[in-house]
């Protein structure tokens, strides 16, 4: 795939380094919590889990500036009105690999363009939306795409219920569903930027509640779904209800994945003394 497209895609899941991830938000209301590190612990191959770890930094307005995973780091720029503008993925030794450009319809991201020395490598990644929440997402990598990954996300209220994704790849085309239920505590990625949210797509970033089950199912040459994994999540929540940790187990209470938050506060600033 491209190069670390995103992170590898917040390294399929993780995220963000801060104070201490205990913290309430003090008492003043110019106080806000944001999400600063996690670290996800993979145990596909028990014998050897594998840890990735992503931390994000803030400026002083509060912006995503910066993203960074073992090495690598990811900048943002913004427009003058406060919309991501422009990501710069950067290699291990600081020089960019590749840039995205965001296009808007109004205040709805419509296309990300990411643009490579190589334009043979470009991509395109388009949105649509109903009611003001994304509904499909479609990616081609290739100037001459026919045939684009597709993403397709149904709600329950602020939740995303189910999930569809396609792909065609070299070994053929494949199509998975992805069906869950929530907790009604506030999702840790509600916390972030709301455009760089929709930039990511998924459902553990368009959703405002943490999911606690999730069962997958993949469809076969028939068109028929075969369910081939039920995950449950066990969550740990901070004195502020936000979760610390995250457990996903399979049906036979198999340990699959493991997810850390931790979180930071951040004050308003301000440019003249209040009051």
């Amino acid at each position: 795939m491209k190069t670390y497209l995103f992170l590898g895609a917040l390294s399929s899941v993780l995220f963000f380094s801060s104070c201490s991830g205990d913290d309430d938000t003090p008492n003043n209301p110019e106080a806000q919590i944001f999400l600063s590190k996690v670290t996800t612990v993979n145990y596909a191959n028990p014998s050897t889990p594998n840890t990735s770890v992503v931390s994000f930094d803030y400026n002083n307005k509060k912006q995503l500036i910066k993203v960074s995973s073992q090495g690598r780091a990811t900048s943002f720029e913004y427009d003058t009105t406060g919309k991501l503008s422009k990501t710069n993925y950067h290699n291990t030794d600081g020089t960019i690999a590749y840039y995205t450009s965001w296009i808007y319809n109004e205040n709805q991201l419509t296309t990300i363009k990411s643009i490579y020395p190589d334009s043979n490598n470009n991509t395109t990644k388009v949105y649509t939306y109903n009611n003001d929440k994304v509904t499909g997402t479609s990616l081609c990598f290739s100037l001459n795409c026919v045939i684009p990954s597709t993403s397709s996300y149904t709600y329950s209220g602020d939740n995303v219920s189910t999930e569809i994704s396609f792909s065609d790849n070299i070994g053929g085309s494949s199509t998975f569903k992805r069906e869950f239920s929530y907790d009604n505590k506030i999702n840790p990625y509600s916390l972030t930027n709301t455009y760089f949210r929709t930039y990511l797509a998924g459902t553990q970033f368009l959703s405002q509640n943490n999911y606690t089950s999730e069962k997958i199912s993949r469809k076969d040459s028939e068109g028929n779904w075969i369910q081939i994994q039920n995950m449950t999540y066990e969550i740990q929540y901070n004195s502020s209800q936000l979760p610390s940790k995250v457990i996903g187990k399979e049906a036979n209470g198999k340990t699959m994945i493991e997810y850390s938050y931790e979180y930071t506060t951040l004050q308003k600033q301000y440019t003249t003394f209040p009051g």
